[in-house]
């Protein structure tokens, strides 16, 4: 799969574009089932809501379930990736974040690369997210919302490699979050839009760009599996810790597309 040149103009100078109903709905209750089962494997890869043993997010699920490990290898994701980032690219973190029905907590505003070159000294912003819905995403159940162009401002005020920072290995938001008076400077110049589409939908967004969501009080569920894809030239140069393998990947070899019509229901594992 290839964007068209409005489609990557739109992500050029809004930081996020929306690809609308890109798995059909097969596809997306595959996916589904595959995160239901990967959501009961015990382990530190499953992050829960404080105080709850609800399930705020999941790491690595492509390590351990086929569907998943098809998936960043699909044409439909991995085109766009190369597209945006380069021509070799490897997976360097996947989680699938859960808002469960009337519960599921919130984002504080953030930009992703601060956390990735705090935590793992990562050189450059050259990634790009690429978050699959895996139910509708309406203006009702936590949508992320983005605030359009901001990823040019770069990353402002990220801490340097090293610096105590940032707690432990989950990097939470809270920590690299944007003050109140930084975030009405810049709702002011740059607006908010939320992304919004039926399940199977794709939004592809910059690693540099502000985002960040509210809790669901709605009854619907919203689950978003975010792909993201760095250039291997790219890779973490840690100083002192080692984040594991399911939080920064370890596999740095240039990702081979797969065939379609294999790629997510039947669950083929690609090596």
């Amino acid at each position: 799969m290839k964007l068209t040149s409005s489609q990557v103009h739109t992500y050029q100078e809004q930081g996020f574009v929306v690809l609308r109903a890109l798995f059909d709905a097969e596809e997306v209750e595959s996916l589904r089932a595959s995160f239901a089962r990967d959501s009961r494997a015990p382990g530190p890869h499953r992050v829960r809501e404080d105080g709850t043993d609800e399930l705020r997010a999941v790491y690595a699920s492509h390590q351990r379930q086929p569907e998943f490990a098809s998936l960043i290898r699909s044409p439909r994701l991995l085109g766009p990736a190369r597209q945006l980032v380069g021509p070799e690219v490897y997976m360097y973190q996947f989680k699938i974040n859960s808002k469960p029905a009337f519960s599921g907590g919130g984002w504080s505003w953030h930009q992703d690369f601060i956390a990735w070159h705090a935590a793992d000294n990562l050189p450059e912003p050259r990634l790009l997210n690429v978050a699959l819905f895996l139910d509708d995403a309406t203006e009702h159940n936590g949508p992320v919302i983005f605030l359009p162009g901001s990823h040019r401002r770069g990353a402002g005020g990220a801490p340097s490699p090293g610096e105590p920072a940032l707690s432990g290995e989950h990097v939470d938001p809270d920590e690299i979050s944007l003050g109140r008076d930084e975030m009405r400077e810049l709702v002011a110049r740059h607006g908010m839009e939320s992304a919004k589409g039926p399940a199977g939908s794709v939004v592809l967004f910059h690693p540099e760009i502000v985002h960040g969501s509210a809790t669901n009080m709605s009854p619907l569920p919203r689950r978003l599996l975010i792909a993201t894809y760095n250039d291997v030239r790219n890779q973490p140069r840690p100083t002192k810790r080692v984040r594991p393998e399911y939080l920064v990947g370890r596999d740095t070899r240039t990702l081979q597309s797969t065939d379609e019509s294999r790629t997510i229901v039947d669950g083929d594992l690609i090596p």
